[in-house]
């Protein structure tokens, strides 16, 4: 079954494609949008020892020119360093502005290739391929990307849409258990702000005997939350704001352990219960809304609990947050599952959501 949506915005439309094995047909799907024959591939370690000689091979036999660049795994790599090598291993190349380069892998390989495309000669073309559950239905759609400084993450990108989006659910099979979960906080997150049914559908789905039925439609209805929020918001100046539920919290645990702890989903999943748990007991949101938050982040693994960590380093991450402005950061809340909203608050009172639940 094909699943296909569209991205349409003022200056670019691009496809998204959900498909069981799309990876074996991509190159007859990169024919329809590229018509040229210089291709470069940007993946990690781990997911290059899975796949990438057969989509290598896949390519060649279709007449491409076929170049590697790998990266290590892990959050680290998105960083001024890496992106350097990057570079470096492009001009080695002799890429063009003609070339394509396709991202292949999670949401590491997805931001760091995107944000290469992006920069390198003023921006080349490229393709988003996403291996992880989490890149599938969050990272690879939207345009946004980006890399780490040591202070922060995310704080030097850039919104840069690819020309396609191919999803193949198949490639989940290879995932680590913990990073298919780790996607799973995601996917909640789209349920809590946009949509109850979704909520609980996965109240009831057993991930581990349904994965194979259930993958498509859950793909499909978060990248289709997410293209119609990005159609409506590309530049995030309000609504799309509402994609970072959990977030502001969960990028400074993420930020207070070094992103070696905890996963990008781990730690989200923690922001979505501690922001909801705190909403609840200032009466901003209905009440009973963070147990079921609780008991679906248990039912897929996930943390919940706000761990001793240093105030000040929260704070003070929190306070580098892209949603800052000026002496206020803008907090996504719910007011109930399916229904989320922004609330500015100072500063100064950012405290007031953390205590008891430090």
């Amino acid at each position: 079954m094909l699943y296909k949506l569209e991205v349409k915005l003022p200056q670019k439309i691009y496809p998204i494609l959900i498909k069981k094995d799309i990876i074996k047909d991509i190159c007859y799907e990169i024919n329809k949008i590229y018509n040229s024959k210089r291709i470069t591939i940007i993946t990690d370690q781990n997911v290059g020892k899975l796949y990438v000689k057969a989509l290598v091979d896949n390519l060649k036999s279709y007449g491409f020119d076929v170049y590697t660049i790998f990266i290590e795994p892990g959050e680290n790599s998105k960083s001024i360093k890496v992106l350097t090598d990057v570079y470096n291993q492009l001009l080695d190349i002799g890429i063009t502005r003609k070339a394509l380069i396709l991202a292949f892998g999670g949401g590491v390989v997805g931001d760091l290739a995107g944000f290469a495309a992006a920069t390198f000669l003023r921006g080349i073309r490229y393709i988003q391929i996403p291996t992880s559950l989490l890149a599938q239905i969050d990272s690879s759609i939207g345009g946004k990307v980006a890399v780490n400084l040591p202070r922060g993450k995310n704080l030097i990108g850039n919104f840069y849409h690819p020309e396609a989006v191919f999803i193949d659910p198949s490639l989940l099979k290879t995932l680590p258990r913990r990073f298919l979960y780790d996607g799973m906080a995601e996917v909640i997150k789209y349920a809590c702000i946009k949509d109850i049914d979704l909520f609980n559908k996965l109240m009831e789905v057993d991930i581990e005997t349904d994965f194979d039925f259930i993958i498509h439609e859950i793909i499909y209805r978060c990248c289709n939350i997410k293209k119609e929020i990005v159609e409506y918001d590309e530049k995030e100046s309000g609504e799309r704001m509402l994609l970072n539920f959990g977030h502001t919290i969960g990028h400074a645990i993420e930020r207070a352990f070094n992103y070696e702890r905890f996963t990008h989903g781990e730690a989200v999943a923690i922001g979505m219960y501690c922001i909801t748990k705190k909403s609840e007991d200032m009466g901003i949101t209905k009440k009973g809304t963070a147990d079921s938050i609780k008991e679906l982040l248990v039912k897929f693994k996930l943390p919940y609990k706000l761990y001793q960590i240093d105030s000040d380093i929260l704070i003070e991450a929190i306070n580098l947050d892209k949603k800052s402005e000026d002496d206020y950061i803008n907090l996504v809340l719910l007011r109930e599952i399916g229904n989320s909203f922004m609330k500015k608050v100072k500063k100064e009172d950012i405290h007031l959501f953390l205590q008891n639940e430090m």
